[in-house]
């Protein structure tokens, strides 16, 4: 198994390409703690991993609180003795152009729709890597993968988006020269469309275009998401650290 007895921390398990990470890595024979602010959305995550062979706990909490993050790390290092994994998929959207014009009426992307977005995508992976790069650090071993998004390069009405995804990179990049030294790979993954909750309310002809513009001419399903998280959490990518992977189906090609 890929992951055998590794230990690892899943951040937005609670569904979409979160619930299908944690699923993979149960697969690959993990030890998964997941983390979500949706209840709900975490027991169906529960659920689904009961019919997988392995051990899972879930727990509601805010990852841009300190405490909150800092009592889930002590939790996993008391329980196990180490934390092996971290994976960064928590994340939110609150799309709206920057500035808009219309029939003389000025509207903006409120404060309220950048702050929240930057701070739950990019502070919250900053913070969840810190403390738990603090135990990796300690055992001389860790893996940190977060997810980035396609948008990083910039994208139409995500402006929020875009920068909380392209610090994320960044982030990525300055932990990875930071972290080497005690044997931690830090990288990230570039998704683009992908079969979740939140794309399923794209009106049809708007999903249309945008796989007209894919040159596999589909959305990703979760699960091809969880195997490249996968992939890069495991020994079998030891030499591999700094990178973002994009993983779009060539969406990004030639941009």
């Amino acid at each position: 198994m890929l992951l055998k007895d590794k230990v690892a921390l899943i951040t937005g398990g609670g569904n979409g390409i979160g619930r299908a990470i944690v699923l993979r890595f149960l697969q690959d024979g993990a030890k998964v703690v997941t983390v979500d602010l949706d209840q709900a959305g975490l027991e169906e995550t529960l659920k689904e991993a009961g019919q997988v062979a392995g051990q899972v706990r879930g727990e509601v909490a805010n990852i841009t609180k300190r405490e909150e993050v800092q009592r889930v790390v002590d939790s996993i290092v008391n329980e196990h003795g180490r934390l092996d994994i971290l994976i960064n998929n928590a994340g939110i959207t609150r799309d709206a152009l920057t500035t808009k014009v219309k029939d003389g009426e000025v509207k903006y992307m409120t404060d309220e729709q950048w702050d929240a977005v930057l701070e739950v995508n990019l502070k919250g992976t900053w913070l969840c890597s810190q403390i738990a790069a603090a135990a990796m650090i300690k055992q001389k071993y860790g893996r940190i993968v977060s997810t980035a998004s396609v948008a990083a390069i910039g994208h139409m009405g995500q402006s929020n988006y875009a920068a909380s995804k392209a610090g994320v990179v960044a982030v990525t990049q300055t932990l990875a020269l930071e972290l080497a030294r005690f044997n931690i790979a830090v990288n990230c993954i570039a998704p683009g469309g992908t079969k979740t909750r939140m794309t399923a309310a794209i009106p049809e002809n708007i999903m249309a275009s945008l796989i007209e513009r894919i040159p596999l001419k589909r959305f990703a399903e979760p699960k091809e998401i969880a195997a490249v998280h996968a992939f890069l959490a495991s020994d079998e990518a030891s030499f591999i650290t700094g990178q973002c992977i994009f993983v779009d189906g060539g969406q990004t090609v030639g941009a």
